[in-house]
This record gives structure tokens, C-alpha cells and sequence, in this order.
């Protein structure tokens, strides 16, 4: 069984699901109203009572949770999360809250994760088609063929805000609408050649949001359902007649949410508009079931994030029989060091792959340029704090230590610089090595013990290995060098 927990900028949702054959059947769903975005004060931080609300559903999650035998649980943390200020000082308090960690992830993966979920839930093999979600705080869109992702954007626009910026009052006019609407149309209009329907044979809501207009059109006798410019511009003129938020009745809407529909019905007008959508088809997938589809991959050995290393190296140059050597050598010496846990170890591996990835800048401060990229780079499958811990162990490579000095605090990341750095110092020095020729330790001090005539035959290293003592000297790690017969 799997678990996915969505920590999104309206609603905190969780499902869980069993994977039978070529499906995941939900057998589990949660859903709490935190209204995460609404909890952002004047300076871009989470007021203390909206971060309250968002550990006491975690809590509430983690005893559904734990009444399943769930075997792999990921909690995703959308743009809210993303943008506050003082994100830092809630993730702790939350992942302690749902007893996980907690994955901040990028728009872009966000746009990705949804459409693995939709790539699955509908069975037409080599579809073109365009998805879009929005969400409080973001919508995404994303362009696809089959299980292929094409291109994926993710713009700052959401239901949230778009409700508190053009409807604060309450009041639903003509005037309100429509500048609603050309202010979501500014926001897609430079993106929207991409999106044109010549790209596409079909295209597909996944939000909540979408399916609720949906639900109303329908159940409020204002169309069949399906989602196209006329069915909206309807449902439009019934919100403006009802003439407030107080007094709007949309069927199959709690009154709690129809706030957030009205925002998003005026981003839909203007995203169908742009993007020249005749219809829109809601489907009930999306980024809770893209991440458990993304677990079950990950279980059977189809990681996403190896695929986004291979085109990482790929697209710029890097030498791979270099960057494979170098992550043999670090994957063994890590080993050799007994981390206490196995958090590093993936990571360690792809830095290792990509660690002359900055060469395509300069070969100057490469290790610089490469750490940038890395944190930067739209990697699919990664978290931000995955790319943020493989950007400094690039950075860490060469030269001193003290720019990732606060990092060596954890032993096991240590144990990773030093692996790293001691592979590619044996790489650039051309050394043949068999691994039992050296031994490593590091506890309170690094101990390498190796054999002397390997030292005379490759005598570059002895050069090599005092530069990495002094480095390490210069943080207080003392390092010692004995040779044995």
C-alpha cells in the first residue's frame, strides 16, 4: 500500500491506494480546508495560528495513516510552502507532526507529478494531450504524449489570491470578473503559442477546483458538465447575479469553497481563452496520484531522477566514462566509511556523475558554476532539498572546506565530501587502484592507511593528499597518512 499527502495552499488532502495491475485503487481519502495561502501575513510569512492549523490536521493524518499497512508514504509541499519566508520554521514542527519527511517541491515537478497521475488514469497509449490544475496558489500546464511529458509550466496564479485580490469584498459585478479575467490572461497570454491546439488532440482539468465548476455547471442546470467558454461564461453571469459571495448558492459546492471557485472560474475563462480550449474534460486524477504512481516506479527500480541525470550529462557534454569512473570510486569508499544511514547515498553517486557538469560554463571555478546549476536545474524526480544537498557536494569537490563547513556537522555528509573529494583527486592523478590497497576511517580524526609502493607509483597522489590534509586542518579535522608494507 501507498500514501500520498498533498500539502497544497487551500486544502491538505491525502489518499491511500493499493497497486493492482495497472491501476492504484484508492482505498483511503482525507481532505481538511487548512487555507494555507489566506495564513500569509503583509511580509510573506505564516501566521502562527495558520501553522497550527496545518500540525493539527498532520496529526490527524498520521492516525488514519497509521491504522494502514502502508509501505511507502511521500508528503508534498506545494507554493505556499515554497514561498514562505518561514517555511523553515513550520517543516520541522509539520514533519514531526505526520512523522515523515516533508518533499518542498518545484512548480515544474509539481506540473509532473500531476500528469503522471493523469498519464495513468487514462488508458489511450500515445494521446496528445494538455493538463492543466489549478491550484490556491499555482496552476499548472503541462503538454504531453502518451506517459511523455512534452513541456510543463507553472504560473503564480491561484485560486487564493485571485479571490482576495478581485473579489475582497465579496461583491461579484461585471467589472470585478473581467478584470479577473484579463489579469489570469496576462499571466499565460507569452506562453500560450506553445499551448495552441495544434499540439494537442485533447485536453483535461485535474484540479478540484475544475471539477467542482464542473459539478456546478451541471448540478445547477447550466450545461452538461463539460467545460468549455459558453458552460462558463453562464456559470459567470449566475455568480454575478446572486451579486455576492454570501448569497451564491452552487450545487454540490460547500459554502466554505465557493470563494476559491469563483477565483478559479475567472482563471479558467482566461486560461481557455488563451490557450484557445474549446473543451475541457475534468478527470479525477492528479498530484496525489502522480506521487503514489511516482513511489511505485521508484520501488521498481524506474527512478525519474536517474532518467534527469542521464539527460543532465547528456545535454551538457559531461564525459562519462570520467563522471562513471568517479562515482565507482566514491560509491565504494563511501561504504568503506560506514555512514550511519543510507540518506546520502544516491545522492552522493549522481553528484558524483555530474560533478564536471560546470565545465560547459568555464573550466574555471567549475565546481561553482556546476553547484549553481544543480540547485537551479529543472530536474524531474528531484526535490529543491534533494538538488540543494547533490549542489554542495559539487561545491565541496575542491578547494577549502569552509564554504560547506555548517553541513559537515553531519557526520554522514562529512563522510560524503570526503569520498567524493578523495575519487576524483585518485581520477585526476590517473591511479589504478585496487579499493583493498587503502583504508579509511573517520571518526574524530580521518585515518588513511595505504600501501607504500602504490604511494611510489603513483606519485602525483602524495602531492594531492597534502593539499586535502591542509584543507581539512584548516575546519579542525586532523588527518593522518600511514603506509604499511
Amino acid at each position: 500500500m501507498l500514501a500520498a499527502v498533498d500539502l497544497g495552499s487551500n486544502s491538505f488532502r491525502m489518499h491511500i491506494g493499493r497497486h493492482e495491475g495497472d491501476v492504484i485503487k484508492v482505498v483511503k481519502s482525507a481532505r481538511e480546508p487548512i487555507r494555507l495561502a489566506a495564513g500569509l501575513d503583509a511580509d510573506g510569512n505564516l501566521t502562527p495560528e495558520s501553522m497550527q492549523r496545518a500540525i493539527d490536521c498532520l496529526s490527524r493524518f498520521k492516525e488514519v495513516l497509521n491504522a494502514y499497512p502502508v509501505s511507502a508514504v511521500r508528503v508534498v509541499a506545494t507554493n505556499t510552502i515554497r514561498i514562505a519566508n518561514n517555511a523553515a520554521e513550520l517543516l520541522p514542527r509539520a514533519e514531526a507532526a505526520i512523522g515523515c519527511a516533508i518533499d518542498v517541491i518545484s512548480g515544474e515537478e509539481e506540473g509532473r507529478l500531476i500528469y503522471l497521475g493523469v498519464a495513468n488514469a487514462i488508458s489511450v497509449p500515445g494521446e496528445r494531450r494538455l493538463v492543466m490544475d489549478i491550484g490556491g496558489g499555482s496552476t499548472e500546464v503541462i503538454l504531453g504524449r502518451g506517459h511523455e511529458i512534452v513541456k510543463v509550466e507553472s504560473f503564480s496564479v491561484g485560486t487564493v489570491g485571485h479571490s482576495a485580490t478581485f473579489f475582497p469584498d465579496g461583491r461579484l459585478t461585471e467589472a470585478a470578473f473581467e478584470a479577473a479575467i484579463l489579469s489570469a490572461r496576462s499571466v499565460f497570454e507569452d506562453d500560450a503559442p506553445f499551448y495552441q491546439p495544434q499540439h494537442w488532440r485533447k485536453a483535461y482539468g485535474s484540479s478540484g477546483t475544475m471539477r467542482a465548476i464542473s459539478d456546478a455547471i451541471a448540478k445547477g442546470g447550466l450545461g452538461d458538465g463539460k467545460l468549455t467558454l459558453q458552460s462558463l461564461t453562464t456559470l459567470k453571469q449566475y455568480c454575478i447575479q446572486s451579486g455576492h459571495l454570501q448569497t451564491l448558492e452552487l450545487s454540490g459546492i460547500k459554502p466554505e469553497r465557493v470563494a476559491m471557485v469563483v477565483g478559479g472560474l475567472a482563471i479558467l475563462i482566461g486560461l481557455m481563452t488563451e490557450f484557445k480550449i474549446d473543451v475541457l474534460y475534468p478527470v479525477e486524477a492528479g498530484l496525489r496520484m502522480g506521487v503514489m504512481w511516482d513511489l511505485h516506479l521508484r520501488a521498481t527500480k524506474r527512478d525519474r531522477r536517474e532518467v534527469s541525470v542521464q539527460k543532465m550529462a547528456q545535454q551538457f557534454h559531461v564525459d562519462v566514462s570520467r563522471a562513471h569512473r568517479v562515482a565507482e570510486m566514491t560509491k565504494s569508499i563511501y561504504q568503506q566509511l560506514k555512514p550511519a544511514s543510507d540518506n546520502y547515498n544516491r545522492l552522493l553517486v549522481w553528484s558524483a556523475r555530474l560533478h564536471e557538469v560546470g565545465m560547459v560554463v568555464s573550466h574555471t571555478g567549475f565546481h561553482k558554476h556546476g553547484a549553481y546549476m544543480i540547485e537551479n536545474a529543472d530536474m524531474a524526480g528531484f526535490t529543491t532539498l534533494e538538488q540543494r544537498i547533490m549542489s554542495k557536494l559539487i561545491l565541496s569537490q575542491k578547494g577549502n572546506l569552509r564554504k560547506v563547513a555548517e553541513g559537515l556537522a553531519d557526520a554522514d555528509f562529512a563522510k560524503a565530501v570526503l569520498a567524493l573529494r578523495l575519487a576524483i583527486m585518485l581520477m585526476h592523478s590517473r591511479a589504478e587502484i585496487e579499493y583493498e590497497d587503502i583504508r579509511l576511517k573517520m571518526k574524530k580524526a580521518i585515518e588513511l592507511e595505504m600501501r607504500r609502493d602504490w604511494v611510489s607509483v603513483h606519485p602525483t597522489v602524495a602531492y594531492w593528499l597534502q593539499k586535502e590534509i591542509e584543507c581539512w586542518r584548516e575546519i579542525g579535522v586532523d588527518f593522518l597518512v600511514r603506509t604499511n608494507v
